[in-house]
């Protein structure tokens, strides 16, 4: 496997191969299985993907500590009903994004991807994207490897964990990974890949991980939101013929020292940030009794 943006940059020229090709390759190649099985042991990542995006939006969920709820079900509702700002290709993103993290903190099935916090990103964007551009279930397959490969590159030069890097790694990881793999899926090189990851990680580069009451719940799922329009905005940006200034590998080592330097307080410790406002420490109240 490679260890930087630039390598695989580099190894899809040469084998004339996209960045999924190389990620199914080299995970059969390392657990010395068919490639076949690999391309079915994803789709069973997708079904469930596919699955936790949706139930939200024709069900109202509540989590286990009744910290947030219901708010899928409310962004669909809105959709059908409303003019909206964004039009209904965005809104139905969102609403699938808020849906896997509801999924999550009503201790559904959930993909972490790459982490539970950040589950709702990669689906929303992925099922999103491909539903707009028409695509089949093989290609959002193809999708989810290409996203794989991105997040492998993080966690080896960086972190995908809040408790260490704060919610940029998490949030921002999973952005970062949608956005490469739309790009790749509405036929962009492996460099446009590659920059639309740089260019998310840039503009998430510092985000906390501050969860109230220590639950991944508020603000984890709205920034799930966030999170998916940033991936899909930048794929346009991309697609469009911008580009990163910064390279992928440059950002990640960025992304890493940003959270090496962030205070224990602002790590998954809920003893800083929203969780320790007047409100944020009432709800903890509520829901934990201390």
């Amino acid at each position: 496997m490679v260890n930087y943006g630039s390598e695989l940059i580099d190894v899809c020229k040469k084998n004339h191969i996209k960045i999924w090709e190389y990620a199914l390759q080299e995970e059969a190649r390392s657990f010395e299985i068919d490639e076949y099985k690999v391309f079915e042991s994803m789709r069973k990542n997708l079904k469930v993907m596919q699955q936790s995006s949706e139930y939200g939006l024709n069900k109202s969920l509540k989590s286990v500590s009744g910290l947030i709820g219901g708010d899928a079900y409310r962004l669909n509702t809105y959709l059908k009903k409303s003019d909206t700002l964004t039009g209904e290709f965005m809104v139905k993103a969102m609403a699938r994004a808020i849906s896997s993290s509801e999924v999550n903190a009503a201790m559904g099935k959930i993909v972490a991807a790459p982490t539970a916090g950040s589950c709702g990103i990669l689906p929303a964007v992925i099922i999103s994207a491909g539903e707009k551009l028409d695509k089949s279930e093989d290609d959002l397959v193809r999708a989810l490897f290409t996203s794989s490969c991105i997040g492998v590159l993080i966690a080896k030069n960086a972190t995908l964990a809040g408790a260490e890097g704060g919610c940029q790694a998490e949030c921002g990881s999973a952005a970062a990974m949608a956005s490469a793999a739309v790009v790749e899926m509405m036929g962009g090189t492996p460099e446009m890949c590659l920059s639309a990851a740089a260019i998310v990680i840039k503009n998430i580069l510092g985000l906390v991980c501050d969860p109230v009451a220590g639950l991944v719940e508020i603000p984890c799922a709205k920034r799930n939101v966030s999170g998916a329009v940033s991936a899909l905005t930048t794929a346009d940006m991309v697609m469009a013929g911008v580009y990163s200034k910064i390279p992928f590998d440059d950002a990640v080592s960025a992304l890493y020292e940003v959270g090496r330097h962030m205070p224990c307080e602002l790590r998954e410790t809920a003893m800083g940030g929203l969780a320790v406002t007047k409100t944020g420490l009432k709800l903890k109240e509520e829901v934990l009794g201390d």
